[in-house]
């Protein structure tokens, strides 16, 4: 029987989601509980690989077991988790839908604060900036959408049989006071640090260090930046995991806190 499970974590305690050895990550956590729930070895399956201190407000994994559960394992885990991970939803499925492969669109958001706000560390990321140019900004996100090539914003591009991804939205977000700012983008997959370096290339348009058009340039030529600096983890969220069979709504309330005169979704 394979079973789905939505879930949301902040991000600040782990070493990102996929099990390694020596760290503390969400996939290790899960699957102790799990296995200590069950009574039996449980390897879980996730729809993605956050990286460290990066949240989810939204996220699947399956796993597989023999026998239908009889009891209420949406209770059993949501007690024995830690207070950072959340379960919402346990869903047996029929086949062997697959929790990473069958995703058909993943969502991001990063957000950025430029006052500094005890209540908002480690749920957006502090960069101070003053009077950015928030036009320019915007106009180079209006590009990402035209090209689907994404290598030039990657940390290790190499690593990968191709580049594409198929970028179907890209937005930003600003509230009235210009302090703080939300990047939200949609694809059908995604490239190692890829969010995080063209949200560090926008702050440098904002600030005028770089212009739309060279912007535009790494996309059209696929040359990669000599210089890449990713923004901070802890502003980035998987907010979205779409399904063609699967197509729940987000659960978290904190997100009205963060996308409160942000044009929430």
């Amino acid at each position: 029987m394979r079973y789905f499970l939505h879930i949301a974590y902040n991000g600040s305690n782990y070493r990102g989601w996929q099990k390694l050895p020596g760290i503390i990550s969400v996939q290790k956590i899960i699957e102790t509980v799990l296995t200590q729930i069950l009574k039996e070895k449980i390897a879980v399956i996730g729809c993605g690989r956050t990286d460290a201190q990066v949240h989810a407000s939204q996220f699947y994994f399956h796993f597989d077991i023999e026998n239908q559960i009889d009891f209420d394992l949406l209770f059993r885990l949501n007690k024995s988790l830690p207070h950072d991970i959340t379960v919402f939803d346990v869903l047996p499925m029929e086949g062997k839908p697959h929790a990473r492969f069958d995703a058909i669109q993943r969502t991001y958001d990063y957000f950025i604060h430029t006052q500094k706000d005890p209540f908002l560390i480690g749920l957006s990321s502090y960069y101070p900036l003053k009077n950015p140019d928030v036009d320019q900004m915007r106009r180079a996100v209006e590009v990402l959408a035209n090209y689907s090539d994404y290598g030039c914003f990657c940390k290790s591009p190499l690593k990968y049989e191709h580049t594409i991804c198929n970028v179907s939205k890209a937005e930003l977000f600003i509230d009235s006071t210009q302090t703080r700012f939300r990047f939200h983008i949609s694809s059908n997959r995604f490239l190692a640090g890829m969010i995080r370096i063209i949200v560090g290339k926008l702050l440098e348009i904002g600030y005028g260090e770089l212009s739309v058009s060279d912007f535009e340039g790494y996309l059209k030529s696929r040359i990669t930046p000599k210089t890449i600096v990713p923004v901070y983890a802890q502003g980035l969220y998987l907010s979205k995991v779409t399904y063609p069979y699967l197509d729940l709504k987000p659960r978290p309330l904190f997100q009205k806190m963060l996308f409160n005169d942000l044009e929430a979704i």
